[in-house]
Order: C-alpha cells, then structure tokens, then sequence
C-alpha cells in the first residue's frame, strides 16, 4: 500500500511531510538522488535518465503510484514518461497541476476549455531548468487565458537551501525578487516552483510584500493525491515498509535531512 515521493535532493520532503500529515496511515517510500543534485542545471536527457531510473527504484519497493515532488523532474521528464515509458498499471504524477487548479480555481478533473481568471499577473521563481521548460506556462494555457506569467531563475537557492545556508538562501531570494520586479513590478501571485521553496516562504512573502499571494505546493500536492486515491485506489501499490532511501552519504543526507525538516530522519543506501 506504500506511495513513492521522488525528488532530486531534499526539497520533496516538504510534501512528503505534507502527505504525511494528511493521510498518516499511508506508508511513504522517499527516494532522494542527492548524488546527482540539483537538477536544475542539467539537461532534459539527463533528467529524463535520472527521474526514471528513481522511479524504478521505487517501484522495487512496491510503489505503484510515484508523485514526483521535484518541480524540475516535473516540468522536464514528466510528459515524455506518461507518453513514452511508463508501463500498463503504473502511474507518475507530478507537482504542477495541484498549483494551477489552486491558482485558477479549478476542481481536479475539470477539463473545460481555458477560462478568464480573477489573477492576471503571475511570477514564477523555479530552477533554470523548470523555467526553461516552460511547462508551467503549458500546463496553465490548458485552463486559463488571459494570464502574464513571468518566470525568474532562481540559481544558487536550492545549493544553499541544501548546503543549510540559511542566510546565503535568503539573500539569494531578495535578489531574484529584485530581478523580476524590475520585468513584472506588480505581480498578483508569486509561484514557488520548487519544492525546496516553501522553506523560504518567508522570504518570498517578506521580499514581494503583503499584497501579493503566494502560492507553495506540498498541502495542495497531498489534498490532491488524497483525492486521487479515493477515485483510484488501485493504484495504492503492495508495498508496506516506509523508508527513506538516497543515492548520496546517507549519514551525511541524514544529517541535512533532520536540519532541514528540524525532525529525526534517517537515510539508508538506495
């Protein structure tokens, strides 16, 4: 019955803290490749190579279903892995669409053609990569029209969120704030498209001001996998054993994991 949660590092505990809060009875396998992290910076190939051979990984741990909490997995492999590679009775989901239902105030499921909505002014801070791919620029032309989006590049954030560096983080979040008032200076709603953001809302919210929404992903991530297993629970896979599982150090992943999370976790080899 366990769920896989995927992430290139340590970001994806955000939402596998999330999940974990909403459904506790649901074992949860996180498998982290902290030894090829981060993501943000490679190539569409080498993401596609990297997200597989993860959800594989989980898949020996008897996780059918695999949410990939890692925005830039998401937005750079996700589509060609539904359409390519993914075997009969399997499933793979991604992190971009419970943001955008949020945000266009859409139910999951509701497929009616794009419609005017209330926020017309958006900034997107994600990794090169996600921004590159523009697939959060895809995923809300499939709902909504009428919306400028501005994405950021946010470099160096995820390495020092990692590195636990809070106050590099946080100088870094100022910057790129700067950066993109000075392309959108008014936005309505901030997204932060990366799951290691949300440990700087703060900074955000404090950066963009009071008047501007922001928008993180774990909470929506987890209603919406809730939902989805209510309407499919056949894809609740047989596993049972909840794990923690890292390409990298695990002693040294640990570590991070527990300063990152400020909880006990513990790393094994994967």
């Amino acid at each position: 019955m366990a769920v896989g949660v995927f992430d290139s590092g340590l970001g994806g505990l955000t939402v596998h803290k999330a999940i974990a809060a909403r459904m506790p009875e649901l074992p949860l396998v996180y498998y982290g490749d902290n030894a090829h992290a981060p993501y943000g910076v490679r190539d569409a190939d080498d993401i596609f190579a990297l997200t597989c051979k993860g959800v594989e990984r989980l898949w020996d741990e008897g996780c059918d279903l695999v949410i990939l909490a890692c925005n830039t997995a998401s937005a750079a492999a996700l589509r060609r892995m539904q359409e390519t590679w993914l075997p009969p009775g399997k499933r793979v989901l991604g992190v971009f669409v419970p943001l955008i239902e949020a945000l266009t105030e859409r139910q999951w499921g509701d497929n009616s053609p794009p419609r005017e909505v209330a926020v017309k002014h958006v900034a997107l801070f994600a990794t090169p990569a996600t921004v590159a791919s523009r697939a959060f620029q895809r995923e809300l032309a499939f709902r909504a029209i009428g919306v400028d989006v501005e994405a950021q590049p946010c470099a160096g954030v995820v390495d020092a969120i990692e590195q636990g560096d809070e106050l590099l983080a946080e100088a870094l979040v100022a910057s790129h704030v700067e950066a993109l008032r000075r392309r959108m200076p008014h936005p309505q709603a901030a997204i932060l498209g990366c799951t290691h953001y949300p440990l700087m809302q703060a900074a955000f919210q404090q950066a963009l001001g009071p008047d501007v929404a922001v928008y993180s992903q774990a909470s929506l991530v987890a209603e919406s996998l809730a939902d989805y297993l209510q309407r499919r629970p056949e894809f609740v896979g047989p596993g049972r054993r909840p794990a923690f599982l890292t390409t990298g150090d695990p002693v040294k992943v640990s570590g991070k994991a527990t300063q990152f999370l400020r909880q006990v976790i513990s790393f094994q080899s994967a």
